[in-house]
């Protein structure tokens, strides 16, 4: 059953293959706490108790509330699976909480730090310092995820219109907006990786040395360098993207024009991001109000 469970959420949910990974390891980890300590108990027998008291042994274990709350996450996903397919008659998840989790802001970089790496920064006429710098300009300008950034096809770019197709989440197709002044990074890069690089057979727009597509470590690594002069916490490709998303909305941006080009499907997941344009409307308040 887990494995039909799996080829359900990859194929008809279309989740993304990090959380097919995720969850098929959730799984498996639950099912070997039945063979170790509910000898003869299936999966998909297990009774709320039963999976109560793997909870509690995670927590036991040190594990993190937001990870122990995955694999509820899963679990839900998966007993609401076999309810539809019938193997089951009743869900044992009905009474099941989430653990309570002290609620993380997101880093981001200050608006004054973003410009100096990007505008401060001398890039040289090369085919690595080019493609630095498009990098940094499509994970702050566009707002990608990684997994976007590194997907992204020569084909997907309109120079003319300024616009991008993205594939996001679930295999959503998204079309963003970029500045003009994107255009003659993307431009010059371009050229450059034409003239220099070989065996670009992939219409990828982002490769390394070789013409191969670029992979994760590579970006996270060329992004946390070129953020170390910065005061952010965390230096990693997705805080540019919590750091388009603030400095939208602190520059007086609609929320849900925010979401439609983060390409969140809930607006709960966009409104993360108002804490900080909120304590910017506190300041310019204390600072503008009579009565302050």
């Amino acid at each position: 059953m887990i494995d039909s469970f799996l080829n359900y959420i990859q194929f008809e949910k279309r989740v993304s293959p990090k959380t097919t990974i995720a969850y098929s390891t959730d799984l498996r980890q639950f099912n070997d706490y039945l063979n170790k300590n509910f000898s003869g108990t299936t999966i998909d027998s297990a009774s709320h108790a039963i999976i109560r008291s793997w909870i509690i042994f995670l927590v036991d274990s040190g594990i993190e509330p937001p990870s122990v709350n995955r694999k509820i996450a899963c679990l839900r996903s998966f007993y609401k699976f076999l309810l539809r397919q019938e193997v089951i008659s009743k869900d044992p998840m009905l009474k099941i909480r989430i653990l309570k989790t002290q609620k993380k802001l997101p880093s981001f970089v200050q608006e004054n730090e973003m410009i100096a790496v990007l505008d401060n920064q001398t890039f040289e006429n090369n085919f690595e310092q080019q493609r630095d710098k498009l990098i940094l300009e499509l994970l702050y300008g566009a707002g990608l995820r990684l997994s976007e950034l590194l997907s992204l096809k020569d084909t997907d770019i309109d120079l003319k219109n300024r616009t991008m197709k993205v594939l996001g989440k679930r295999n959503k197709e998204r079309i963003i907006p970029f500045a003009e002044s994107i255009v003659p990074i993307i431009t010059m890069y371009r050229t450059t990786r034409n003239r220099e690089v070989k065996s670009l057979t992939h219409g990828l727009l982002l490769v390394t040395d070789e013409g191969e597509a670029c992979y994760p470590m590579l970006i996270y690594r060329l992004v946390n360098s070129y953020l170390q002069s910065t005061n952010s916490e965390r230096k990693s490709p997705h805080v540019l993207r919590h750091t388009y998303a603030t400095h939208l909305l602190n520059k007086g941006a609609e929320i849900n024009a925010v979401k439609d080009l983060l390409g969140h499907s809930s607006l709960s997941a966009t409104q993360v991001y108002t804490h900080n344009s909120i304590d910017k409307l506190k300041k310019v308040f204390d600072q503008a109000h009579p009565k302050a």
